[in-house]
């Protein structure tokens, strides 16, 4: 790289710093406060910390990823529920279009088991007999994943993805989803072998793929060959540390976590949050099929991940854990970003692998 192409490109790296600060310093001029200047950290008598960062960009990561956590997050009450799906159907709608151009496959939609399903496969050649089942995210209460997830999985590792269309809360809390799911794989039963299949889900989907493969344990069901927990927890009883920094965009955007209490109330209903299927921490996870976890140093649901990862490990499960650098959750939704297709591919490699053709 040249002497002008370097300075450049600390140029754009400067830029991107100054991005995230001045970001900062709107959303907080907005509320009329003084923008913070400096690193402070204090510290209550009950171990609350109340802290001050100024963050740069980093340059461990993409030119592209460097500019897609530049952008400022949302800012203002948060949406009803009816103003979330008509958001995450937007999404879901657009970005499954996007998925279909950059990958191209087949689907076809069915009921199985009971339950609407897209059946995505690759366009051409044999019928592949490995069957990954796919549970997508979109907070339990809405699907903001289905093909989004799918559709990449299916082409990349040549393989049938069954994605699941669970019932939403808080219509229809836990056990609704984890039903439909067990539902759809029992019935895949009858004609795939477990040792072909895999069941894999980002956020809600990541989590739901543990409970699922718990229930499946605890109702006598073969398990199948592996699981894929891209950005979830396997604790709904109690909000983790990365819970209290991050927002779905990283750093920018509102907190509005409550401290105490259970995950995603609305999808918990009445049920014991330490229940093991809705909380597999709790669980004897002994026996489960190898199983890859992917997160990121900004994703809310960091310590989530990677506690449930560790809890697989003290069982002896083949878990294999994967941090991405400075981006937020689920950020593999956004096929531009270079590291998306790094985690994309790590995803297919992982069930070609470990679910036979």
């Amino acid at each position: 790289m040249s002497n002008s192409e370097n300075r450049r490109t600390m140029i754009l790296l400067a830029l991107g710093a100054m991005a995230v600060v001045l970001l900062t310093s709107i959303s907080v001029a907005q509320q009329g406060q003084a923008v913070p200047q400096e690193n402070t950290c204090t510290i209550d008598p009950d171990g609350t910390a109340h802290v001050t960062r100024v963050v740069p960009v980093p340059g461990t990561i993409s030119p592209e990823a460097q500019k897609f956590i530049s952008h400022a997050g949302p800012s203002g009450p948060e949406p009803s529920l009816a103003e979330r799906r008509v958001h995450t159907d937007a999404f879901r709608v657009a970005r499954s279009a996007e998925a279909r151009e950059l990958y191209p496959v087949n689907v076809v939609e069915k009921t199985i088991g009971g339950v609407r399903c897209d059946v995505i496969t690759p366009l051409a050649g044999e019928k592949p007999r490995r069957v990954p089942i796919n549970v997508h995210g979109g907070g339990f209460n809405s699907d903001s994943g289905s093909l989004v997830e799918g559709v990449p999985i299916a082409k990349l590792a040549g393989a049938t993805v069954v994605s699941v269309y669970y019932r939403l809360a808080p219509e229809h809390p836990y056990p609704a989803a984890v039903d439909d799911t067990e539902a759809v794989y029992k019935e895949l039963l009858k004609t795939a072998k477990p040792e072909n299949m895999g069941l894999f889900g980002t956020s809600a989907g990541a989590i739901l793929t543990a409970e699922v493969a718990v229930r499946l344990r605890r109702d006598g069901l073969p398990l199948p060959a592996a699981l894929g927990i891209f950005s979830g927890t396997g604790d709904l009883s109690q909000h983790a540390d990365s819970d209290m920094i991050f927002t779905l965009s990283g750093l920018p955007g509102r907190i509005s976590h409550p401290v105490k209490g259970p995950l995603v109330r609305e999808y918990v209903g009445s049920t014991d949050p330490k229940d093991p299927v809705l909380s597999p921490v709790y669980a004897d996870l002994h026996g489960f099929p190898p199983t890859l976890f992917i997160t990121s140093t900004r994703d809310l649901l960091l310590s989530g991940t990677t506690i449930l990862h560790r809890a697989f490990l003290r069982s002896g499960v083949d878990a294999r854990l994967v941090v991405f650098e400075a981006l937020p959750h689920a950020f593999w939704y956004d096929y531009h970003l270079p590291e998306t297709k790094e985690a994309l591919n790590i995803m297919a490699s992982f069930f070609d692998e470990k679910a036979r053709n």
